[in-house]
């Protein structure tokens, strides 16, 4: 079968055999142009969108109109889209380490802490060492790696390289989905048009510095080579390159299993869902998964699963949990609610697109039946677990390989058959002279053919959805954001701080927020019962001096409060900036504490120990 109709060309490349490199540049010089004239230094609750020059929303239409004028040409080379594809990455992946000064995404900086642990500590540890954060421990393939990294590349710390993460993670995604969408087809303009949606869908978030950024690159890897190389056609042309691709799959699979806990259930799903095709019936990738993935869960990770079994098993059915709100889990604001929406729209746009072309394209319906499935496979997690409130996030993801491929296919003209290609092509020989002879009447192809509802509808969907990634992606970058002052004081902190001390805080989104996990105790009330929270609020000083007391000497107890704290607060229903302010100015009136440093981003406050001594 061939794929896609023949498009009537857009624009005459006669005496402009470059064309496509115009829009390209003029979008790179105006992104590269506004990266020079935006302001960060305050952002507001619609994070990065309000802050960035008009310059970036200009080169980004640009871009995205240049794109689809080229893709659809078929006498346009691949490169020319694979060209737009990466202006597109820079543009997405790489404007924030560009214009942040710091790493974005207290999660990121986490991790960073768990990977100078494993340095200092020189092993692993457990539960009865590090408390909660051993969990870590038990799945330390990323940060094993990370750790051997950073010794090999000489730096001090991963932040050296952690802004541009979301950068490298995404161009870890490129040959994968390539291989899967050539799997399915062998037309470039379906081909690049799904590559390009399913990174403008891709605003989850899960790109940072992360074990889950590598192990769903590795899973996607993972399905492209079953889908490749373990089709019935595939096994069928010899047994010794089964056994060779078996062992590529197994090196991928045991990363995955040992670096993140979630990814490997999602590729289990998506391999048992395969095995319902006929065209897949090789249960080895699926059998090699399962058995790697429970035996890591019954030795190495036993501890953790042991712990947390019940609760998983509780959540099993809790559906309404992934779409849960209420204290602490509310977008607040104008600016929130917006950005929200803003994500709600383009997955459901890209979803709704996905439906329509898979009714559509009766043809591609039926060849590309296995990524259908593997589309479907996640959305039982759903029922599995809540995972924090994020499954919801983590499906959509693990959706997205075959969801964009749909909705390309929902932009872009029908499928045909062969028989179909073959009498278009006779029936447009008999009538190839008038044809001809019309052409030459009129002067050249009809322009509403050429510029008809199938061009400007498509760009119109393309261009929403490009634009609306940019506040899906870093509208609460007010919340993930920590300006230099803020990095400062916090490293100030765990420098002075003795081993043994407490660190008390409203909630955890503030830069190395984990720092010392194993000598130093962290505490964030905004965790606490709303019963609670409402008497720190009434008497904040009494209440956290209280609170922070008994901590022995030579340890400390530091109370800490920044705008990053103050911003995840606002942004996601809990306290207010005025009652936050309340609980400063309490603190720093009250003669139990001490004030230790201060700046534009935050206040830091010891509790005098002859005071937590007589309490």
């Amino acid at each position: 079968m061939t794929d896609l109709s023949d498009l009537p060309p857009v624009w005459s490349g006669r005496g402009v055999p470059a064309w496509p490199g115009v829009p390209l540049l003029v979008a790179l010089a105006l992104w590269a142009y506004a990266m020079r004239h935006t302001d960060v230094s305050r952002l507001d609750d619609y994070g990065l969108v309000s802050a960035l020059h008009p310059a970036f929303w200009a080169g980004l239409a640009v871009l995205t109109t240049g794109f689809w004028f080229t893709v659809r040409d078929a006498r346009r080379p691949a490169a020319w889209s694979a060209a737009y594809v990466l202006g597109l990455l820079v543009m997405e992946r790489a404007t924030q380490a560009v214009l942040y000064p710091t790493p974005l995404y207290a999660w990121g900086w986490k991790h960073e802490a768990v990977i100078d642990h494993l340095l200092t500590a020189g092993g692993l540890q457990t539960a009865e060492q590090v408390g909660d954060m051993a969990v870590y421990d038990q799945w330390p393939g990323f940060f094993a790696a990370q750790a051997a990294l950073q010794r090999l590349l000489g730096v001090d710390s991963v932040a050296m390289y952690m802004a541009w993460w979301p950068l490298f993670s995404s161009l870890m995604l490129l040959l994968p989905l390539l291989l899967i969408y050539r799997t399915f087809t062998e037309d470039r303009r379906l081909i690049w048009t799904a590559v390009w949606l399913f990174y403008v869908a891709n605003w989850v978030g899960q790109d940072y510095f992360s074990p889950q950024s590598v192990a769903y690159a590795l899973h996607v890897g993972v399905l492209a080579v079953v889908l490749r190389r373990f089709g019935r056609s595939a096994v069928r042309r010899g047994r010794s390159r089964q056994a060779v691709w078996t062992v590529v799959l197994t090196v991928l699979i045991v990363t995955i299993v040992i670096s993140h806990q979630l990814t490997p259930g999602m590729l289990v799903v998506c391999l048992l869902a395969l095995c319902l095709s006929r065209r897949y019936r090789d249960w080895v990738p699926l059998v090699t998964t399962v058995v790697i993935f429970l035996a890591w869960c019954l030795t190495a990770a036993l501890p953790f699963l042991s712990a947390a079994m019940p609760d998983m098993i509780r959540s099993i059915g809790d559906v309404g949990a992934n779409v849960e709100t209420g204290y602490g889990a509310t977008p607040t604001g104008t600016g929130a609610i917006a950005t929200s929406w803003a994500a709600r729209l383009l997955s459901g746009s890209v979803l709704l697109l996905a439906a329509v072309g898979v009714l559509r394209q009766r043809v591609l319906r039926h060849r590309a039946w296995p990524l259908l499935l593997v589309a479907a496979a996640p959305l039982p997690m759903f029922a599995a677990s809540s995972y924090g409130s994020e499954m919801i996030f983590r499906v959509l993801l693990f959706m997205l390989p075959g969801a964009a491929f749909f909705a390309a296919a929902a932009l872009l003209p029908k499928v045909r058959t062969l028989a179909a290609d073959a009498a278009a092509q006779e029936a447009g020989n008999r009538q190839s002279d008038t044809r001809q002879s019309a052409t030459r009447q009129s002067g050249g192809p009809s322009k509403a053919r050429r510029w008809g509802i199938g061009t400007w509808v498509p760009l119109a969907a393309l261009l929403g959805g490009t634009l609306a990634f940019v506040p899906a992606y870093s509208g609460k970058d007010r919340i993930n954001y920590f300006p230099p002052q803020e990095v400062a004081l916090v490293r100030q902190l765990f420098e002075q701080a003795p081993d043994g001390s407490l660190v008390v805080a409203a909630n955890r989104n503030y830069p190395d927020a984990y720092a010392s996990y194993g000598s130093v105790d962290h505490y964030w009330f905004l965790d606490d019962a709303r019963s609670h929270v409402d008497e720190i609020v009434r008497h904040p000083a009494a209440t956290l001096a209280r609170d922070m007391a008994g901590v022995e000497r030579p340890g400390r107890a530091y109370f800490l409060l920044t705008q990053g704290q103050l911003a995840n607060s606002e942004m996601n229903g809990q306290l207010d900036k005025a009652q936050l302010d309340r609980i400063r100015r309490s603190v720093a009136a009250s003669p139990r504490f001490r004030l230790v440093a201060e700046n534009s981003a935050g206040s830091l406050y010891v509790l005098k120990q002859s005071e937590g001594a007589e309490r």
